[in-house]
């Protein structure tokens, strides 16, 4: 066999890439938010700011200790029972219009809807009562990266031990099959699998008790598996069409299929652990610690959008397709909630408000409403 030196070998090579065109570069992505005047701001003058300004008012206790927020905060204060008038001048007054936009610079972005289910649920099992509802896990490790690496901001991991070594904690499909591993973190016992499915994608509920008390648990911790969503999986098996997708219609499959449903679920990992709430909530906590409002409080990305922030949404109604201008608050975040143009509307508690925001997926338009002097997190990182 006649032999190859290194040296022909390597001008081979060379020669090959030099014949091979570079990658086109990919064009600079747009900033993520844009001052706009306040004519361009759609529908500006179609919603009432009054609800939404008493909401931002509640936020000042958290926001009041930020730098830009201060004077915004205790101006506010100065404000007793504005006219509708007085709550647009304030916001003309104070805040600078930001429309948020994709890499494209597109201004069309995805919002969806969520909101508190109410589950029938006891203390203790029994034949009824059968799916429990799981406090934080005592061998649940949380890992901030942050504090070793500041470059990774808020990023966390989750595991448990092994021996020595830190591994995935266990996914949805192992909790459910070794309920053994969880003895002692049952808050409560539901009736139905789908709705405390359903309850771990909201984020907070209420749980019905046979005695007629209702209490509220919220989301306490993740086992740190991605979401991995249902409905694009029967989407995937021609189950029902894009245009049929609703929470509504899973939970009817789920009813034509009951001995699909198990195998189901266990295709998402994500797995949410829960804490009970006091009687003095009526509503749950948002990520600010504020009970959240119907209609007025917002889940966001807080890498785009500062948590307690206004935010001006233009949109549509889910059922109908008439105009939904709706000035709101940042106050929540959700794991599925990621990108510049991106939200969840929070619509309330109850089978009304479930029947909404199970069928919320509209084309969204939103505008950042900052203090003059404050800066867009994104923008801050773009310079």
């Amino acid at each position: 066999m006649k032999k190859i030196s290194w040296f022909s070998l390597l001008l081979s090579l060379l020669l090959l890439a030099a014949c091979v065109k570079a990658p086109p570069e990919k064009p600079p992505a747009a900033p993520a938010a844009v001052p706009v005047d306040w004519s361009d701001v759609a529908g500006w003058l179609r919603d009432d700011p009054r609800p939404a300004l008493e909401v931002f008012r509640r936020g000042c206790g958290a926001l009041r200790w930020r730098s830009g927020w201060e004077q915004v905060c205790a101006r506010l204060s100065e404000l007793e029972n504005p006219t509708e008038a007085d709550a647009r001048q304030f916001f003309r007054t104070w805040f600078q219009p930001w429309r948020l936009q994709q890499e494209d610079g597109s201004a069309t972005g995805l919002l969806t809807g969520y909101y508190v289910p109410d589950l029938r649920g006891s203390r203790t099992p029994d034949e009824r009562y059968r799916y429990p509802l799981y406090a934080v896990p005592d061998d649940l490790l949380v890992i901030d990266l942050g504090d070793l690496y500041p470059e990774l901001g808020s990023y966390r991991l989750r595991g448990r031990l092994d021996g020595r070594r830190v591994v995935p904690y266990w996914d949805r499909a192992a909790i459910d099959a070794h309920p053994e591993r969880l003895v002692g973190k049952e808050l409560f016992w539901v009736d139905d699998p789908v709705e405390l499915f359903f309850l771990q994608i909201q984020g907070s509920g209420r749980i019905l008790l046979p005695d007629g008390e209702r209490v509220m648990v919220n989301y306490a911790d993740q086992n740190g598996h991605p979401y991995r969503s249902i409905g694009k999986l029967l989407l995937e098996k021609g189950a029902m069409t894009r245009e049929q997708m609703s929470m509504q219609n899973i939970r009817a499959w789920a009813r034509r299929h009951p001995d699909q449903v198990a195998a189901l679920l266990e295709e998402n990992p994500s797995y949410v652990f829960f804490r009970e709430l006091g009687p003095e909530f009526q509503s749950p906590p948002g990520a600010l610690g504020i009970p959240l409002t119907p209609e007025r409080s917002l889940a966001v990305d807080p890498r785009f959008v500062p948590l307690g922030a206004p935010l001006f949404v233009a949109t549509t109604w889910p059922v109908g397709d008439a105009p939904l201008w709706r000035l709101m608050v940042a106050q929540d975040t959700g794991g599925a909630i990621k990108g510049r143009v991106r939200a969840d509307f929070f619509w309330g508690m109850g089978a009304e408000a479930g029947a909404l925001a199970g069928r919320m997926k509209q084309d969204v338009r939103l505008w950042l409403l900052l203090p003059r002097d404050v800066t867009p997190p994104s923008v801050k990182g773009e310079k």
